[in-house]
């Protein structure tokens, strides 16, 4: 099964390195035309630019910025089929006693995760419902099902709120053509906080934890991208709500 996204317009937003880098390439690959947002331009689009693919800066914690993020997507491309979140991480944080976890620290992992989620959302609902047609894919995590690996309790209860998020909105958005779901990733070397993650296990602690993999490899990016692709295309008309493991087999 190959699909195809000629015509369709995806936004695809943590999209400088990672996970949200390997799905923005995997659509523009499939013919759609994308549109990217992180904090800062990423250095990787030199090398795709004119493959319909375009930029903006936002920070999605900022109802405001979420919503011109949408706003100038549509005005750009003239409507918004797609719209997947995978911005969140941990903000630079580790694992620690409960004790030490300040205010602050708590509010970033949550506006990054969940507020960003929400905001944009919002923002998608109306030219969406308007075409009655519109794929919303969330990357959650294997920590919003579960215990994260990370220790970080901000991160893993700001996950479980993603996943609620995502079944909610799949329970209001479905009327209108809208679909909403989650893809939940296992352990994905992808950036630098999932190799500092990687190294802080040792290799008794590496080898353990590909041990409880069926699949007995980690995932590589790549491996989420095609699920999300999936959850967003036509093939996947009737799948709404749902959260989707990729995780080689560990859930």
């Amino acid at each position: 099964m190959q699909l195809r996204f000629d015509g369709r317009v995806a936004l695809v937003t943590g999209a400088a390195q990672g996970i949200g880098r390997a799905i923005a390439r995997a659509f523009a690959e499939a013919g759609a035309r994308v549109s990217v947002s992180d904090l800062t331009r990423p250095d990787w689009l030199d090398a795709v630019e004119g493959r319909d693919m375009t930029f903006r800066a936002a920070d999605l914690g900022r109802r405001e910025d979420a919503h011109r993020l949408v706003e100038g997507t549509v005005a750009d491309q003239g409507k918004l089929d797609i719209l997947v979140n995978a911005a969140g991480g941990v903000r630079g944080q580790v694992g620690g006693p409960i004790e030490n976890v300040g205010e602050n620290d708590w509010r970033a992992i949550f506006a990054a995760n969940v507020d960003s989620a929400f905001w944009l959302a919002q923002a998608a609902a109306a030219p969406m419902r308007d075409r009655a047609y519109g794929r919303i894919v969330t990357i959650s995590s294997g920590a919003g099902l579960r215990p994260s690996l990370t220790g970080i309790q901000a991160y893993t209860a700001a996950k479980h709120a993603l996943v609620g998020l995502t079944k909610q909105l799949s329970q209001d958005l479905g009327p209108y053509g809208i679909t909403c779901n989650s893809v939940a990733p296992g352990f994905v070397r992808s950036n630098p906080a999932t190799e500092r993650q990687w190294a802080s296990y040792g290799p008794e602690g590496q080898a353990r934890l590909i041990q409880n993999l069926h699949t007995r490899r980690l995932g590589q990016a790549e491996d989420i991208a095609y699920a999300v692709l999936f959850l967003a295309s036509d093939r996947a008309g009737w799948i709404s709500g749902q959260i989707l493991s990729v995780d080689g087999g560990r859930s």
